[in-house]
């Protein structure tokens, strides 16, 4: 039976946009975007109900909402369902820690895109001399988990979070991708070569960024975004694997 219809994302109120999903061992899973704050919605255990098709509709939906303005998360999370406050906590997986918002009555949980990634083993973390060589030509960025400045240049880490910076690692995208796509001549996974390109690529991601801003003006930022540039590692390295579901 298909879930009501208008439920409120637990950040910022917006409804939310529900996608019918294949699930593991057949039948469909329904998750609820929220694209305002880069967030998904999870009923109680169904991010682990995802079957492989499913995961990349995630990414290709992901990548389609990557450039739009961003709604940082709110302080207090209310559940979809029972409206009482979610608690934060972290969850910790080989491929680093990430930020979750759990309903305390099981109704289920809210991860942002980042937390998705990182749960599902799509990133990789940035060696502290990956971080200062890109810091030489990107001063700051925003945190992939909270949103929050974070100034390469003096930390390793988001100081309001803690969230390790971690970019996208291609070759584990690719393996969900070839789970399920019998498609021939699949693009070969990119390969982010140096920090040097890293950093290119956040500013030519920060570029274009900034063009459509200008083309189409956007809310001026708060005083959390004040500061550091628009993007963040996730966001580029979604652009950067585009080519692999691009139709």
């Amino acid at each position: 039976m298909s879930r009501l219809a208008h439920r409120p994302c637990p950040s910022c109120g917006d409804t939310l946009q529900v996608h019918v999903l294949p699930a593991q061992y057949g039948g469909t899973v329904e998750i609820d975007f929220c694209f305002a704050c880069h967030g998904i919605w999870f009923d109680q255990m169904e991010n682990l109900k995802l079957a492989p098709e499913a995961i990349a509709t995630v990414f290709k939906e992901m990548h389609r909402h990557h450039g739009e303005p961003r709604t940082p998360l709110a302080s207090r999370m209310n559940c979809p369902e029972c409206r009482s406050r979610l608690v934060q906590g972290f969850d910790i997986v080989r491929s680093g820690r990430y930020i979750t918002h759990r309903c305390a009555e099981r109704h289920g949980r809210f991860s942002s895109f980042s937390s998705f990634m990182i749960e599902k083993g799509f990133v990789r973390q940035l060696t502290k001399p990956e971080i200062a060589d890109i810091a030489k030509k990107v001063g700051s960025i925003h945190c992939s988990a909270c949103g929050a400045p974070v100034d390469l240049r003096k930390e390793d880490a988001c100081s309001h979070c803690r969230t390790a910076l971690s970019l996208l690692d291609p070759q584990a995208v690719e393996k969900a991708l070839q789970a399920y796509a019998p498609a021939p001549a699949r693009p070969t996974p990119p390969s982010w070569g140096s920090p040097e390109d890293i950093a290119n690529a956040v500013l030519a991601v920060e570029k274009e960024r900034c063009r459509v801003q200008r083309e189409a003006p956007r809310p001026r930022m708060t005083v959390q975004q004040a500061g550091a540039l628009g993007v963040d590692l996730l966001s580029v390295g979604l652009v950067m694997l585009s080519s692999l579901w691009d139709d």
